[in-house]
């Protein structure tokens, strides 16, 4: 496999001292070295054009903690984030995508290359004569680089909530002049969220959780993006209580704890990178009494999709649901 034993870690902004060990299939980072953490909706247009004209240029958009002017409709994209290339093809800019990473993988056909998102070469990236960047993280000085040569670099970090992804999804949009796409992509995700959510079964005390992103029992808090996916379907996350989650949203978990806190749910992010399978994990020693082993409650997830914060989180919420609803519990009281 050419995914290592940290994959979701890295999609997910785990700090680079783990990194040291393996890589992953995104490189965002909570901060990026121009001091970017966040990214929001796209702004009025210099010349005040409305950006929610799909075909209004120029146009600024939020760029991790600042912004970014796009001059022109840009018809050489490269992206150097996998979240990112979904998102792009999405929401219809993918005739405009010359040059994916070689960590993209989807949709089928993407034009991948050997450029890399964790160690981006900017001559590399300038061989594919772009006239705008996606990117996670501005590693390498990747940005100033770009910027002298005139080429824009979006900075898209982890996203670390639903409501974020949307937003990110809407900026893409808004520099590729796909406002419309972006805008069809977000609502048709909330309105499956919205069923999702509705279609689950209204239970007593919440269902508690350990997700797994390595067998060394790294795990999430729920103040990462896939903690607020499973927040947002009433599970309860064990790893809160181990730790401060804003602190440390990616705790190492002790073997000890995890039996102790016995989650009804195990959830494996660690099976495609590690092989690492429902049978192994009940096999440990000390974990056969657990809850979630005696009731075989043990799933494998697709670590692509759980540890990517773009338009297919909603097949890993709906797939999530499908296990909460196979749990039976008691029905929540009236009133409550």
């Amino acid at each position: 496999m050419r995914r290592s034993a940290l994959t979701a870690l890295t999609a997910l902004g785990l700090p680079t001292l783990l990194l040291a060990a393996c890589g992953g299939t995104d490189t965002p980072s909570d901060t990026a070295t121009d001091g970017s953490t966040a990214t929001g909706a796209a702004q009025a247009s210099p010349d005040g054009a409305d950006p929610a004209d799909a075909g209004a240029f120029p146009v600024t958009v939020a760029s991790g903690d600042g912004e970014i002017t796009v001059d022109t409709r840009p018809e050489a994209v490269v992206s150097l984030s996998p979240t990112a290339t979904e998102s792009l093809f999405a929401v219809g800019a993918g005739d405009q995508v010359v040059a994916v990473d070689d960590q993209s993988d989807f949709p089928a056909g993407v034009p991948a290359t050997e450029l890399s998102g964790y160690e981006p070469n900017v001559e590399a990236v300038l061989g594919y004569s772009p006239d705008l960047v996606v990117a996670s993280d501005d590693t390498n000085d990747l940005v100033a680089g770009l910027a002298a040569a005139g080429v824009p670099t979006l900075l898209l970090p982890a996203a670390t909530t639903v409501d974020e992804a949307y937003d990110q999804i809407e900026v893409i949009g808004a520099a590729t002049g796909n406002v419309g796409g972006a805008a069809e992509v977000v609502a048709g995700m909330q309105a499956d969220v919205d069923e999702i959510l509705e279609g689950l079964p209204r239970t007593g005390e919440p269902l508690t959780y350990y997700h797994e992103l390595d067998p060394t029992y790294f795990s999430v808090t729920s103040e990462t993006f896939i903690g607020d996916v499973y927040s947002r379907l009433g599970l309860q996350n064990i790893a809160d209580a181990a730790t401060d989650p804003a602190a440390d949203p990616y705790p190492q978990l002790s073997e000890e704890f995890i039996v102790t806190a016995d989650p009804d749910l195990i959830l494996l992010a660690d099976a495609q990178c590690c092989g690492v399978t429902p049978e192994q994990v009940a096999a440990r020693p000390g974990w056969s009494g657990m809850t979630a082993v005696v009731e075989g409650r043990i799933h494998a997830v697709d670590e692509d999709v759980a540890s990517r914060w773009g338009p297919r989180v909603v097949e890993f919420m709906g797939d999530v649901a499908e296990l909460v609803a196979a749990v039976e519990q008691p029905a929540a009281q009236p009133g409550r």
